[in-house]
């Protein structure tokens, strides 16, 4: 099978840099960044990441090839501050926006657990009012 084995997506080898960043020679203020061992989902958040940022002028990323695992970030900045630095920041935001999520989530898990296991309706307590004759929703047909 061609598919490589599953510790190679994500386990660094010896001496390879997660990160490598390639300044463009073609278009000012711009630059690629390689990201090793990782995926769209981490390449989807920081390019959003980016693109809600008033310095940038570009950002995007793509995955060459679905059977190794690294992308490429796309960055070109209004050359107020350099690509390396402007994706530093992104990530920190993420990082911090990340942690808040967490945070929050933890928070409500620990909300549900001091107030106890009370039935709830599957579908939300917006459903609760509108149940289907009979005791029976749509899915018992």
């Amino acid at each position: 099978m061609n598919a490589p084995n599953r510790y190679e997506l994500f386990v660094l080898d010896e001496g390879e840099k997660p990160v490598e960043i390639i300044e463009d020679t073609k278009i000012p203020n711009a630059a690629t960044i390689r990201v090793v061992k990782q995926d769209h989902t981490l390449g989807n958040m920081i390019r959003a990441q980016l693109l809600a940022m008033p310095q940038i002028l570009f950002a995007g990323y793509k995955v060459p090839h679905p059977l190794q695992p690294y992308f490429l970030i796309k960055i070109q900045t209004d050359g107020s501050i350099t690509p390396a630095a402007l994706l530093e920041q992104a990530c920190t935001k993420l990082i911090g926006t990340l942690a808040s999520l967490e945070a929050k989530f933890k928070r409500e898990f620990l909300h549900q657990d001091v107030d106890g296991l009370a039935a709830e309706h599957p579908y939300g307590a917006a459903h609760a009012e509108t149940a289907w004759p009979g005791g029976k929703d749509y899915l018992d047909f």
